[in-house]
């Protein structure tokens, strides 16, 4: 449990029951792996890697590393003593990096071939801590591995814009434009009128303020989350928006489109659209209770909304 529940506001004869804390976990994060291509050209910088606190980083070697010959300089008090083993060495800082902190690593291989890089942090792209779990090196770009490598790159690459563009073409739609429109702060350029809307504040000093539109006839709804990040050093960001019957066994559709997409530190803010039809309340035995979910970047759970279409009348 990452943390408690930090505000609870039920309202009895409103539209919405609200929670704003990070309390679940969305979905586990996936290996951060990537593959670094070095180059023999005067003119390109030393290779970055990114760590973050109390996180193991490993590059992966084509050749074994020389224990004597491989260090990082100035590591007293920062990190643990690296660890140069077979074909891979380990990297473990004691805490988080500042933006403007860097430490060369230099890496012998067997052959006497010296790798240098710069070890560093993501937190200075808006407070991002996320580190390197594991650098596959590749020293020569012809290689056979090199090369199997950087197609499996160029196909993970592929398939994702192929995900992204089938997304956006599955997004096209009244809904989408609706939410889009909102997103921007021109509602009055959409049907919606605003109905309720509440100032909800959370431990990780995050604030939100969250809006409730419908349209003149009650066919759609919006739900909107104005979101500001009050964090001195942290980023925030969304990861993933749900909607599901109360009973959580069955998804319902709706459209979302956000402002931006990270939200840095030191007050930053921006909105998040959530738009629907009205008619996905109803079902065979009756109006259903629906849960609108929000997700942040690092998979806990920054707020939820329960919705009941009576309420919206």
């Amino acid at each position: 449990m990452c943390g408690v529940m930090s505000r609870l506001l039920l309202f009895r004869s409103t539209l919405l029951l609200m929670l704003v804390a990070p309390v679940a976990v969305a979905r586990g994060a996936d290996p951060v792996e990537r593959n670094l291509y070095l180059s023999d050209h005067p003119g390109m910088e030393t290779p970055r890697l990114y760590v973050a606190g109390r996180i193991v980083t490993v590059l992966r070697l084509e050749q074994p590393c020389d224990p004597t010959r491989t260090k990082l300089l100035g590591w007293e008090g920062r990190f643990e003593p690296v660890v140069c083993t077979g074909t891979s060495v380990l990297l473990v800082p004691l805490h988080d990096l500042e933006p403007e902190d860097r430490f060369l690593l230099l890496v012998t291989l067997a052959d006497g071939t010296e790798l240098p890089f710069t070890v560093t942090s993501r937190k200075e792209r808006h407070g991002d801590r996320s580190g390197d779990q594991q650098v596959n090196v590749f020293k020569d770009r012809t290689a056979p591995h090199a090369v199997l490598a950087s197609l499996h790159d160029s196909l993970e690459r592929e398939q994702k814009l192929r995900e992204e563009n089938e997304r956006y073409r599955k997004e096209d739609s009244v809904n989408h434009a609706l939410a889009a429109l909102v997103a921007k702060g021109a509602e009055e350029l959409t049907p919606f009128q605003l109905r309720q809307k509440w100032l909800l504040k959370s431990h990780d000093d995050v604030e939100i303020l969250v809006s409730v539109l419908t349209n003149k006839d009650q066919t759609k709804a919006a739900v909107v989350f104005n979101v500001r990040n009050n964090s001195a050093t942290m980023s925030w960001q969304l990861m993933e928006a749900r909607l599901w019957t109360k009973s959580r066994e069955e998804p319902r559709p709706f459209a979302l489109r956000s402002s931006r997409e990270q939200w840095g530190p030191g007050g930053e803010n921006g909105k998040i659209a959530v738009v629907m039809d009205t008619s996905i309340f109803d079902s065979k035995t009756g109006p259903e209770r629906l849960v609108l979910e929000l997700f942040r970047g690092d998979g806990l759970q920054q707020a939820y909304v329960v919705l009941e279409k009576r309420m919206m009348r």
